[in-house]
């Protein structure tokens, strides 16, 4: 059984994530989700605009998601070790950023592939914030 992880804040939930989700879905037998907590969240330098609680919600009732789980620290691949994950799988975005490079490192070392999805181009979380703003 292959089983795959992503993480992510999720926060305004929108069809962007839905891309992502059904994409690592479709490559992997149980999807897990790890996300992101609320004190957390200040990492990106930001807020969230809903909670941890309200944002769990959302996720867990997207059906290509098989569990969400709640990410305390930024350290995925312990994370997945755990879970026995063998897929992680990340935004194109992220591709060839010394972050995701430090990870690829950790996956190698734990026999996990990082697969990198396509990002939707059209939409995010700030997008969406910025247009409630200039409504």
């Amino acid at each position: 059984m292959i089983i795959g992880y992503t993480a992510g804040v999720f926060d305004a939930f929108h069809y962007g994530h839905v891309n992502l989700l059904r994409n690592a879905r479709s490559l992997c037998d149980k999807l897990i989700v790890g996300l992101t907590v609320d004190k957390l969240v200040s990492y990106k330098g930001t807020k969230s605009l809903f909670t941890y609680e309200e944002r769990f919600s959302v996720v867990d009732a997207c059906k290509y998601v098989d569990l969400v789980v709640p990410q305390m620290d930024m350290d995925k691949i312990s994370t997945m070790t755990k879970l026995k994950c063998s897929k992680l799988f990340v935004g194109d975005d992220w591709y060839g950023t010394n972050k995701w490079q430090q990870y690829e490192q950790g996956a190698i070392e734990h026999n996990i592939e990082i697969v990198y999805l396509p990002y939707t181009k059209s939409i995010s979380t700030s997008e969406l914030k910025e247009r409630l703003i200039q409504l």
